[in-house]
């Protein structure tokens, strides 16, 4: 059953109604509504491209939030092989917000780290809805250490409203651990590819995605802040969300236009979460694009190249 969010209420509604046509035409089998059922399929279709052809900024938010968007799990599962799941930073415990591990992507061995929200109210609460605690940032630092031991690509997947802001995880240094997440990123030698799937929320995304090459896929988001924690903080207002996630300029295009992402990945039309196989079809397409591009770089490069890509964030932005 199709999720539905608010903007898409008249949309449901002309689905809904194909569907009770249907349903009427599988219990009396000699009614024919076939060029009925036809005609509010196209009309449907015809909303939906001209719904997701012009979303607005927190209407992209709410399509990078989905429940039903593929997340972490459901890529590794499909676009992974021989995956060994990785747990704990060897000094607390395992966060399960964060999962990641030993895995070959098209033969290749890699090592795969992301933030997996959960898709069910128990797996959800399991998972801290996708925000990491400090032993969530210190076991891809971890992973990321064994993976620059052993020469071996790192694939980080992005799906996090932000880092967990709990009084345990800022006892324990969230902020230390993000920093070096961020840190490790930047310093191992091997090519090092990210992909935001969802949302990519504050320093809680930036230290998985600190990478050579950076890809969003079309309407998933990536900022400093929610817009409703900007609003909150700008205006004393969280329903001003809409005005400040225009002013964020968090969608992928715009990213892309101001250097701050590589490339952008289509979506099937409506949005990952119509057609989840399509969506990781196409991130399974563009990573090994990505790790070609960093293919014959020696880890000295790979370095200088990934510290210069961050260190020159905004010169594209003022020079247009």
């Amino acid at each position: 059953m199709t999720n539905y969010l608010d903007f898409e209420k008249p949309l449901a509604e002309i689905e809904g109604k194909a569907e009770e046509l249907r349903a009427l035409a599988r219990q009396n089998e000699e009614m024919d509504i076939t060029d009925e059922a036809a005609a509010l399929d196209r009309k449907a279709a015809a909303m939906l491209d001209d719904l997701y052809g012009n979303l607005t900024p927190w209407r992209k938010c709410q399509v990078a939030r989905h429940p039903q968007r593929p997340h972490c799990k459901d890529y590794i599962e499909a676009l992974f092989t021989e995956y060994t799941p990785l747990a704990g930073d060897r000094n607390f415990a395992d966060d399960h917000a964060v999962m990641g591990g030993l895995a070959r992507f098209e033969g290749r061995p890699v090592v795969v780290i992301g933030q997996e929200k959960g898709d069910d109210t128990k797996s959800r609460i399991e998972r801290n809805f996708g925000m990491a605690r400090p032993e969530g940032y210190r076991k891809a630092i971890r992973l990321m250490e064994m993976a620059d031991k052993f020469g071996l690509p790192v694939v980080t997947l992005v799906d996090t409203p932000g880092a967990y802001p709990g009084k345990g995880a800022e006892e324990r240094g969230q902020s230390e651990a993000i920093a070096r997440s961020t840190e490790k990123c930047l310093q191992i030698g091997v090519p090092f590819v990210s992909v935001v799937i969802g949302e990519g929320g504050s320093g809680g995304a930036v230290a998985f995605a600190t990478a050579n090459r950076v890809a969003m896929l079309e309407h998933s988001v990536y900022s400093v802040i929610t817009p409703e924690g900007c609003a909150s903080i700008l205006w004393k207002d969280a329903e001003k969300m809409r005005e400040a996630a225009e002013a964020l300029r968090l969608t992928a295009q715009d990213l892309h236009k101001l250097g701050i992402i590589d490339a952008i990945i289509d979506e099937p039309r409506g949005g990952a979460h119509r057609d989840r196989d399509a969506a990781i079809s196409a991130v399974g397409k563009m990573i090994p694009e990505m790790l070609k591009d960093l293919d014959g770089m020696n880890r000295k490069q790979l370095i200088a190249s990934r510290r210069e890509k961050f260190l020159g964030l905004g010169k594209k932005g003022l020079a247009a």
